[in-house]
């Protein structure tokens, strides 16, 4: 079953959900066990607390049984005083072990504790409490010897039931403060490593997971961008001509099948392309081979028709001349238009050559602007020239920029009214000159702009005129061979301006750098007598 792209981007998601979903998981059970040890150290530290009070009395009872016999309890309880008499010492003593008694009492139930014991302080609380069972009476008969005068009696009882009782009272008592001491710091220590455990274990899944999810991201990411890239360098290729290659991908997914179809259309614009240089090249043979044939008896008819209109073999009558005069005219436009379709085609075969020689540009601006003057000042239209001092003089095909400036001044002086103006100029810009040639004739329709420079194409009111629609497309097709561009910006009623740049100097072709001589042309092709804005 075919990977699709969807389900790889699923499955990279799915398994960094994944691991999020067990770090989470980890963390609440980190979280849950130390909550859980921060309540058992409460309850331990109530616990101890309580047995210490319990250390505490124990200690009390033995230090009051201690000076029970010599009389000096004044002195423990602070009291700075003379001692009292020995019988009401020994009231004194025993009224202080009854009360400790009675506060200790509490201390040895279980029931009565913050939180239930272990078994193991179980069995001390039980002995302690053994004992302090013992205490209670035998302190009572002693309270009674002491009041009957039987002091002997009483301290009797001290020695052989009240001090072994107290002294194991004590022992039992350090024995829990120790354990629950012990247990604390266990507990502490136990706290602290699990706590590393927890952070080691932390850093182990979270190194995992972002180690996981960089290497699923740099998979998917590269099974998606490897593809592209390779068939946008295809597609690269295609659009710049060359269709030998193919765009090898693996993927089962959508971009394989993208690839295929890229493959697909590549062997197909690749046929097609064979094609139709197959088609340009038979159509560019045939223009050039009708157009040879067909400027032989045309520029008999030329011929023929000055031969009559200079009156040769005798004088002609106005009908006569008026009729010679069309078919003069209709030939030499014939053949500009036969010449330019021999330009493209020579052009659309890359046999176009160009025949470079150094120049002054300034000249040549001025033999044009006078060819075309005369017909500008029959038309009421002024034609003015400037051109930058400095620009001297630069390396290009002299006869097509001419050709190429003629054209753009024809248009001008047709397109413009009675009364208007033409300006024509050139300025340096660097490494390249720019030569324009403004108007405010009629405009051109910002939708038409474009496509004036098309074979065969006339736009708005110059279909309207005499011409052949080539005009434009060739002069933009040779400003293109000499490494420049034709550009024009134009308003309907305020006029165009159409500029053309290109380089100070041409850089010669890989034959040519070698040391062979460009071919001359095989035709020469007059100045085209522009009659729409071609």
């Amino acid at each position: 079953m075919p990977t699709t792209v969807q389900r790889k981007l699923l499955v990279a998601f799915t398994a960094i959900a994944g691991l999020l979903v067990v770090l989470g998981v980890l963390g609440l059970r980190g979280l849950s066990e130390s909550n859980d040890r921060v309540e058992a150290l409460g309850r331990l530290q109530e616990r101890a607390a309580s047995y210490k009070d319990l250390q505490n009395d124990a200690a009390q009872i033995r230090a009051l049984l201690a000076l029970r016999p010599t009389g000096e309890i004044n002195a423990y309880l602070g009291d700075t005083s003379a001692p009292p008499p020995n019988g009401a010492s020994l009231a004194i003593s025993d009224a202080a072990i009854t009360s400790i008694l009675n506060d200790l009492g509490p201390l040895t139930d279980v029931a009565r504790l913050p939180s239930p014991p272990p078994a193991d302080e179980r069995a001390t609380l039980s002995d302690i409490h053994a004992q302090y069972a013992l205490l209670v009476p035998a302190m009572t008969e002693i309270n009674a010897d002491d009041q009957a005068g039987k002091t002997a009696e009483g301290q009797q009882v001290q020695a052989q039931r009240v001090e072994p009782s107290a002294r194991e009272l004590e022992d039992r008592a350090d024995q829990l403060v120790g354990t629950t001491d012990r247990a604390t710091l266990a507990l502490i220590d136990q706290n602290r490593t699990s706590y590393l455990d927890s952070q080691h274990l932390f850093i182990g899944v979270s190194a995992v997971a972002i180690a996981l999810a960089l290497f699923l991201g740099f998979v998917i990411s590269w099974s998606l961008i490897g593809p592209i890239q390779r068939m946008g360098d295809r597609l690269q290729a295609i659009a710049s001509g060359d269709f030998s290659g193919r765009v090898e991908v693996t993927n089962r997914d959508e971009l394989g099948t993208l690839a295929a179809n890229v493959n697909r259309m590549n062997e197909q614009l690749g046929r097609l392309y064979k094609e139709l240089e197959s088609a340009s090249k038979h159509k560019s043979e045939f223009l050039a081979n009708m157009s040879h044939e067909l400027r032989t008896p045309l520029n008999a008819v030329i011929g023929f028709s000055e031969v009559l209109q200079d009156r040769l073999f005798g004088e002609l009558n106005d009908k006569q001349a008026e009729y010679i005069t069309d078919i003069h005219s209709s030939g030499k436009h014939l053949l500009a238009l036969i010449n330019d379709i021999l330009d493209l085609s020579k052009i659309e075969a890359g046999r176009m050559e160009l025949q470079l020689s150094t120049f002054s540009l300034a000249e040549l601006m001025q033999n044009s602007v006078a060819l075309m003057r005369e017909r500008a000042t029959r038309q009421g239209i002024a034609l003015t020239l400037e051109v930058d001092p400095g620009m001297g003089v630069i390396e290009a095909d002299e006869r097509k920029l001419k050709q190429v400036l003629f054209n753009l001044l024809t248009n001008a002086v047709k397109f413009t009214e009675r009364g208007g103006h033409v300006d024509v100029g050139a300025h340096a810009a660097g490494d390249d000159v720019v030569i324009a040639v403004r108007d405010d004739g009629i405009g051109i329709a910002a939708e038409d702009q474009a496509r004036i420079f098309e074979e065969f194409v006339q736009a708005g009111s110059a279909g309207r005129q005499e011409g052949t629609g080539l005009g434009l497309a060739l002069s933009r097709r040779f400003i293109e061979l000499h490494g420049g561009r034709l550009e024009v910006e134009s308003e309907l009623g305020t006029g165009s301006a159409f500029t053309f740049t290109v380089p100070r100097t041409q850089s010669p072709p890989d034959d040519i750098a070698a040391g062979d001589a460009p071919p001359a042309a095989t035709a020469d092709t007059p100045l085209p007598t522009a009659a729409s804005r071609s």
